[in-house]
């Protein structure tokens, strides 16, 4: 997948956690991390599931799921 296509995904999947985890977003370059890392973190998942996600929708899934789980554990840590 190109550069710019991660750089949607992660974007859109940041974003979309954000909303999701705790009511907002956390800027242009935040969504984009936390949405990569969420990628990372979903297509591991997925693969121990033995699921397989495939195009532009499927990636853009996996990175939202991948994401919402790091917002999770980042919040379990704080509040520990």
């Amino acid at each position: 997948m190109g550069l710019i296509a991660w750089l949607i995904i992660g974007g859109l999947a940041g974003w979309i956690a954000g909303h999701v985890m705790r009511g907002g977003g956390f800027g242009l370059f935040g969504n984009i991390g936390v949405g990569i890392l969420g990628a990372v973190i979903g297509g591991f998942l997925f693969g121990l599931l033995g699921l397989q996600s495939g195009g532009f929708i499927g990636s853009l899934v996996t990175a939202i799921v991948g994401a919402v789980v790091l917002l999770w554990g980042i919040n379990m840590l704080r509040k520990a």
